[in-house]
């Protein structure tokens, strides 16, 4: 489970290894002060595998309320095929305050109802059918978007500077695939280079490359919204269409006066 511990030490108290061992093994004050300026979500790991009947969220950390949690062993959660759309949910329980620690747990679990309540994040979601099997590998960048059978990391709240952000695991798959064509437009090579350096990209980033590249302007795209703009982009590339708002590299503009 996702945790965050800390021990109490006052007076009259046993000092015991276990409180010691709590602050060699968690640098807390550095891990909370790093990503004091990032919103709520995913901060690292947590990708899921699948297994027969297992999923397997992998260790890492979320933030949630503004506090660190961290996932040190994989996780393995029994599934099954509903044909219903199911949420893998993390659910954050108020502070439990014992003699040594005060904890801060979680509980992981499944979820058919789609809205996140008070104190869940998504890691993620799925809609199996009846003797299928549900894979977690994404054959293109539409792949992530299959309804059916498919991890789906689309609504994932990634945390990022301020506000979240779009799963790195979505963006990396966008610039390796848009790479494979001869790029012109200067936008295109300058984004899929960030995602690819960089892995996490900040929404601002995402939605300023969007307006500019389409040239409909900066607007307040959801993750869904966001993944289907940047589908629109990548099939004109693959179609060889260029947007009439794109620069060219090395290329001389020409300018016609009446």
């Amino acid at each position: 489970m996702f945790s965050n511990i800390y021990p109490t030490f006052e007076k009259g108290r046993v000092l015991k290894s276990t409180m010691l061992e709590n602050l060699r093994d968690y640098p807390r004050d550095f891990t909370e002060l790093y990503y004091q300026d990032y919103s709520d979500g995913i901060v690292v790991g947590t990708t899921i595998s699948v297994q027969e009947s297992f999923l397997v969220i992998s260790k890492g950390m979320v933030k949630f309320n503004g506090r660190i949690y961290a996932l040190e062993t994989d996780f393995e959660l029994p599934y099954s095929a509903t044909g219903k759309e199911t949420i893998i949910k993390v659910k954050f329980h108020d502070e439990q305050i014992h003699p040594d620690f005060i904890a801060f747990q979680s509980t992981i679990f499944l979820d058919d109802n789609r809205s996140l309540q008070n104190g869940e994040l998504e890691l993620g979601r799925f809609k199996l059918k009846e003797g299928a099997r549900l894979r977690c590998q994404f054959e293109d960048f539409y792949d992530f978007a299959t309804e059916f059978n498919t991890i789906n990391y689309i609504h994932c709240q990634y945390a990022g500077i301020q506000t979240s952000t779009i799963h790195p695991l979505i963006l990396r798959s966008y610039a390796k695939e848009i790479l494979k064509h001869q790029l012109t437009n200067c936008y295109d090579i300058s984004f899929a280079m960030q995602c690819l350096n960089n892995g996490q990209m900040e929404r601002e980033v995402i939605l300023f490359y969007i307006g500019n590249r389409l040239g409909v302007g900066y607007k307040e795209w959801t993750n869904e919204q966001i993944h289907h703009q940047l589908g629109r982009i990548l099939q004109e590339v693959k179609g060889g269409n260029r947007s009439p708002r794109g620069l060219a590299f090395g290329k001389p503009q020409r300018m016609i006066v009446d």
